[in-house]
């Protein structure tokens, strides 16, 4: 079920990250049975009732502020258990499928995980790539360079 309770918790996080959710969550005014009734309208299908009752819990016990930080948490426990991760590419420009497919197997072989690449353009870079992966960061972007080059000059 790990797969299931991953693809739910993952559901549930993406669709309670919405500013008008969390308003609804957080607002003060709102009575705790109000608020689950709003989550079961919304997730009670799509969801096993363990993960049902973990939100009811957090609502009961005024938590709700917590309850997104909790569910990045077990998806991330989960991935971790499965030995997989996300790994967050920012470019100048788009990258090819073979060169994404490239960097996925090279991150992999380093990681010893299964990798999931999310790629981000941005042009400012210049050029090069960032990888975020597992807490590590490698900057090898122009912009960076420039910017240490330039610190450089100054302190000399």
């Amino acid at each position: 079920m790990l797969d299931d309770y991953l693809e739910q918790a993952q559901f549930v996080r993406d669709n309670i990250k919405c500013e008008d959710v969390q308003r609804i969550l957080t607002h003060p005014r709102i009575s705790s049975d109000e608020k689950f009734a709003f989550l079961q309208t919304v997730f009670a299908e799509h969801i096993h009732q363990d993960l049902l009752g973990f939100m009811r819990l957090v609502v009961e016990k005024n938590r709700e502020a917590f309850l997104l930080p909790a569910l990045n948490k077990l998806v991330d426990m989960i991935k971790t258990h499965k030995r997989q991760t996300s790994a967050r590419v920012v470019s100048a420009v788009p990258l090819s499928d073979a060169q994404a497919k490239q960097l996925t197997e090279m991150l992999e072989k380093k990681t010893g995980k299964q990798v999931e690449i999310t790629v981000l353009v941005d042009p400012s870079v210049i050029a090069g790539i960032s990888i975020h992966i597992d807490g590590y960061f490698l900057d090898r972007t122009v912009r960076t360079m420039l910017k240490n080059m330039k610190e450089n000059i100054k302190g000399e």
